[in-house]
């Protein structure tokens, strides 16, 4: 970050500590809560320091099995957190490894619930566009010098157009993203493509030749605007709006442009050149209809500020989930604490029915000392006290043979999840040559000797290929 961005940045955070100590404590100091402090240091993160692009190396990189990867940024100097959620990391070209230099695209946020600065990664590239920087410096100083960027020489937009003139590629997303927020900002405002490629070596003289068809047919097509709209991308792919030609052709152009190319940091000679400059596709069609917009500003910056609140939670409970699962009881611990509770129980049952039977036998040896004290006459009383003897000695054998079945039972569940149970039903166990168990591909090379434990026994292999499954490629 230059000292211009680095100062722009520092008065912004000023500005709104300045709103936060006015609305917090202008009136009688209140003592606030952790979780209030936490938010209020997020928001001042976020509100403050725009979208950046930061240099660095990966280390500490973690792939939760929600698909979210954590990792660590640094450099010579100092090292961040870094999240990345799973929808933004389904996008990359390439699979982050740790030591890989990197340049990520990162909102600058702060996790509530731990209290961890850290950086939530939108997208990331390889380092190493640095010469087409530079030629894109030299190229904005050659044309600022002619005065091609002067402000004085851009034209006021039409606040209603009547129709609208679009240059981009048919397949773009960005031609979706435009038409989209014109038919739900102004479906009044016709649209006319005036189709281009938007990457690669013949993508500069298409859009020129575009440009120009749009400002002769302007008159004919009834269109008094013009956007010129592409997605984001990496600095290789944006290279086409970096051509002298095409800002030439802009500036030329007898119809107001508007640029919307890429992400709000990604800026081109295009941007420019042109009449105004959007931060994306979707921002362009909302500049162009604002006029018919009109008074819908107001609930759609309400509707926005919703998602993103709805994003930061969803973002934070997922954090949440992650760290979670790191938590996890392992199936071996739980097999353990199984047989040890079972263990257990058996004691407890097997002391309860001794007991049972002594507080029984006790009873009935109280109840033949009161038949003999009291002497009956009669043999019925004896008879009857026999009875209940035979039936108090078969319930407490029925209970042990049910204790025992359950017992048994819990035991047959207990050798189904054995290891050598689960070997048995055709599954086997492969380890390294140091004996550890191999749970992924990334740790056997071609060659390798390999120990593959079945029911029966074991068997030496090596190493034919070592195919990852599609899932983790």
């Amino acid at each position: 970050m230059d000292n211009t961005a680095g100062l722009w940045i520092l008065q912004q955070m000023a500005g709104i500590y300045n709103e936060f100590q006015t609305e917090i404590f202008a009136s009688t100091p209140r003592v606030i809560g952790v979780g209030a402090l936490n938010r209020l240091a997020r928001e001042v993160l976020e509100a403050a320091i725009p979208l950046l692009w930061i240099g660095g190396e990966i280390s500490n990189l973690t792939r939760a099995a929600s698909g979210h990867v954590y990792f660590t940024l640094k450099d010579a100097q100092a090292q961040v957190r870094c999240t990345m959620w799973r929808n933004s990391a389904q996008l990359l070209p390439f699979r982050p490894e740790n030591g890989m230099r990197v340049e990520a695209r990162a909102l600058v946020t702060l996790y509530e619930l731990r209290g961890d600065y850290q950086l939530n990664i939108e997208t990331l590239r390889l380092a190493g566009a640095g010469g087409l920087h530079e030629a894109f410096l030299r190229l904005k100083d050659k044309l600022a010098a002619e005065g091609l960027f002067d402000p004085a020489r851009r034209r006021s937009l039409p606040v209603f157009p009547r129709a609208l003139g679009i240059v981009t590629s048919p397949a773009a997303a960005a031609l979706r993203d435009v038409l989209a927020t014109l038919r739900r900002r102004a479906p009044g405002v016709s649209a006319v493509l005036y189709p281009a490629a938007v990457q690669g070596g013949d993508a500069p003289r298409q859009l020129c030749e575009a440009l120009e068809t749009a400002g002769r047919r302007a008159g004919i097509d009834g269109i008094d605007l013009i956007v010129l709209v592409r997605g984001g991308g990496s600095l290789e792919d944006l290279n086409a709006f970096n051509d002298e030609a095409l800002a030439r052709a802009i500036v030329a152009c007898p119809v107001p442009v508007v640029s919307g190319i890429g992400h709000e940091t990604d800026f081109t000679i295009a941007d420019f050149a042109a009449d105004l400059r959007a931060p994306t596709p979707t921002a362009a069609a909302e500049l162009v209809s604002a006029g018919y917009f009109g008074a819908g500003d107001v609930l759609s910056a309400a509707a926005r500020r919703m998602w993103h609140a709805m994003g930061r939670q969803l973002a934070a409970m997922a954090q949440r989930i992650d760290r979670c699962a790191l938590r996890l009881v392992h199936p071996r611990e739980r097999l353990r604490r199984a047989r040890e509770d079972l263990v257990r129980h058996e004691q407890r049952l097997r002391q309860a029915v001794s007991i049972h039977l002594g507080e029984s036998a006790h009873h009935l040896s109280r109840l033949e000392l009161r038949l003999r004290a009291q002497r009956p006459a009669f043999a019925a009383p004896r008879m009857r006290l026999d009875s209940l003897g035979e039936r108090l000695e078969r319930a407490a054998r029925g209970l042990c043979s049910v204790r025992r079945q359950r017992l048994d039972a819990l035991a047959v569940s207990l050798r189904h999840l054995g290891p050598q149970a689960v070997l048995a039903r055709g599954y086997s166990i492969a380890r390294d040559a140091s004996g550890n168990i191999l749970c992924s591909v990334a740790g056997v090379r071609v060659g390798d000797a390999v120990e593959i434990q079945l029911a029966d026994g074991r068997i030496d292999a090596m190493a034919k290929s070592v195919r990852p499954s599609r899932g983790d490629a």
